[in-house]
């Protein structure tokens, strides 16, 4: 094999499929990047078994070929050469062997592992196929990643829940993220195609690994998936992703129906006041009080050990007077995502949870555990 490339749309490609390698490996293949050269594309991929990235780009192929090199010091070698400088890429010797990699008076040689050890990742039939514009799937991942759960015991809400509810007016596509303690939802027009996809859970690296591709992308994304497996497909980049293999929780039955007491605030002067008052706040809980008098919102903290802190903010609220806490940095969490220059609370008590929504966006709407302050 040998090949010579473009330094910048190498690097990007580099960049693209080597983030999903793990940095410790504890089988070796897998720290490694599948190069393939043939009829003037340049093929790159990268696994950890569970995600598979994939991403094809014009290149001189000199000689036909395939082999594999350690993925973060050829990335590390190619952002750190020259800007516009082309690279020569040439397998010295074809079993295993060695991969040199030159550009201007630079050279490198990396030893490479046999390309037949790399891991070949089946996607097996993908029977539901549909498109998303690149910016609804930005927008579905932002407004709803943050609430997706880091414990591993409820492996099941470690992902974004994706599904048709065929059942609202019109059909729309829901995904839902929650850790227990907030819920986000967001809701976008069913795409053509995707009326008989089953529910999916999205773990939360591939969510990541996506996000950082969409960083790139316009335009479509093509997405094919089944009951076991995802795949996203869109500028000569394809990512195909296991998904959890769990039931989300009814998700329903958390969002309350009867919350009649409305709160409106100006989101950025209220984020503001949250952040102020929760400074002094135990990092544990971070709990902050929000007491409700007629159109006067009290934010306050107590800790112990620091002292106390206040602040009112402005607002429009008409029903009766009302205390009830919430962990600061799942307030703030929350207020970051409002678009609008309007959050919107439904409340109904101290201890019953709050809908949170953006006045600006009927898309999006976030339920919150309220704690005990």
């Amino acid at each position: 094999m040998k090949i010579n490339v473009e330094r910048g749309a190498f690097l990007k490609a580099l960049n693209h499929v080597q983030s999903v390698v793990e940095r410790r490996n504890t089988i070796p293949i897998l720290s490694n990047v599948l190069i393939e050269a043939a009829k003037g594309s340049l093929k790159l991929t990268a696994t950890d078994l569970d995600i598979e990235i994939v991403e094809a780009l014009p290149a001189d192929v000199l000689r036909n070929g395939s082999a594999t090199a350690p993925a973060h010091m050829l990335y590390d070698i190619v952002r750190k050469l020259p800007d516009g400088a082309q690279v020569q890429v040439e397998l010295l010797s074809s079993e295993g062997g060695r991969l040199a990699v030159s550009a201007g008076t630079s050279r490198f040689e990396l030893s490479c592992l046999p390309r037949e050890d790399f891991p070949q990742m089946a996607a097996g039939a993908l029977p539901h196929k549909f498109r998303l514009a690149a910016d609804d799937l930005k927008r579905i991942i932002s407004k709803t990643r943050f609430a997706i759960s880091t414990e591993e015991t409820r492996y099941y809400l470690n992902g974004i829940y994706v599904h048709a509810a065929k059942d609202a007016k019109p059909p729309v596509m829901r995904a839902v993220a929650t850790d227990g303690h907030r819920l986000a939802r967001y809701e976008l027009e069913l795409p053509d195609g995707a009326a008989d996809m089953p529910g999916v859970i999205i773990p939360r690296k591939t969510v990541g690994e996506l996000m950082k591709l969409l960083d790139d992308a316009d335009g479509a994304i093509d997405i094919s998936l089944s009951d076991t497996k995802i795949q996203f497909g869109f500028n000569g980049v394809e990512l195909t992703s296991k998904l959890i293999d769990g039931n989300f929780p009814p998700y329903e039955r958390v969002i309350p129906a009867g919350n009649d007491k409305a709160l409106a605030l100006e989101a950025k002067e209220f984020a503001q006041s949250v952040d102020r008052v929760s400074t002094i706040s135990a990092d544990k809980t971070r709990a902050v009080k929000l007491n409700l008098t007629k159109d006067k919102v009290t934010l306050s903290v107590v800790n112990p050990e620091s002292g106390t802190a206040t602040e009112d903010v402005g607002a429009t609220y008409t029903a009766a007077p009302l205390e009830i806490g919430f962990n600061a940095r799942y307030l703030l969490d929350i207020t970051s995502q409002i678009e609008g220059k309007e959050v919107r609370f439904l409340l109904s008590d101290a201890g019953s949870p709050a809908i949170i929504e953006d006045a600006e966006d009927t898309r999006t709407l976030y339920v919150l555990m309220p704690l005990r302050v």
